[in-house]
């Protein structure tokens, strides 16, 4: 899996490194048998934006991005449009993606984050419960891609920030940028995420790999 993010990731033409952050010895041997740069980091991280912080230290660059480990399908597409969409935005102090949800079940299932902004393109506020309420008649609702691009000298503050009550309550480690007053630019996208949480949604994973496989096209060896 990792393998699989690592290399649709690496199809950003944007990027000037690509590490894979963990620390878990198991991960940093398969990121050694491709030939990935990898990096053991602390075991005490409260979130992924900690780690990414922590490797950050030893950047240079102005933008960080990060790609969750469990998105073997992610889109390269899908990371220009946030690093895009940080960059035109420059009160912002990072940006991630929504999603337009057409599945009824999607919005109901908590494990599925909702994400609501305002007319300025900035995040209001990020939930697992089915927001915005409908009570005035029909309007999107917004499934968040969780996919981060930061500026650099934010993200190695984040760790320092205190960890407020909504963070706690809902569980989702984004909500501490809102909490701390900062602003979060959200870009809309047709890209649709398809992480592996469960071993379900790793079977589901595999059965559409295995179905493009077979609906691609029989080639014939004869005179090539």
């Amino acid at each position: 899996m990792i393998q699989h993010v690592y290399e649709r990731a690496s199809q950003c033409t944007r990027f000037s490194r690509l590490v894979i952050a963990t620390d878990d010895a198991r991960i940093a041997e398969a990121a050694q048998s491709f030939g990935a740069e990898f990096q053991i980091t602390r075991p005490d991280h409260q979130s992924g934006t900690d780690r990414v912080a922590e490797v950050a230290t030893g950047f240079s660059g102005e933008l960080v991005v990060n790609i969750q480990g469990d998105e073997p399908l992610i889109d390269f597409n899908a990371i220009e449009t946030a690093i895009v969409a940080l960059e035109s935005a420059p009160i912002a102090r990072m940006a991630t993606l929504g999603k337009a949800i057409s599945n009824p079940a999607e919005a109901e299932n908590p494990n599925v984050v909702k994400v609501v902004r305002g007319l300025d393109g900035n995040a209001i506020y990020f939930s697992r419960y089915p927001i915005p309420y409908r009570r005035g008649g029909p309007t999107p609702i917004y499934k968040h891609i969780g996919l981060y691009a930061y500026r650099r000298d934010f993200l190695l503050q984040y760790s320092a920030m205190p960890v407020g009550p909504l963070e706690k309550a809902e569980c989702l480690e984004q909500l501490r940028a809102l909490e701390n007053g900062h602003r979060i630019a959200v870009a809309e996208t047709t890209y649709d995420s398809l992480g592996v949480d469960t071993p379900e949604d790793l079977t589901e994973i595999r059965h559409w790999l295995e179905a493009r496989v077979e609906s691609l096209p029989t080639i014939s060896s004869a005179g090539a």
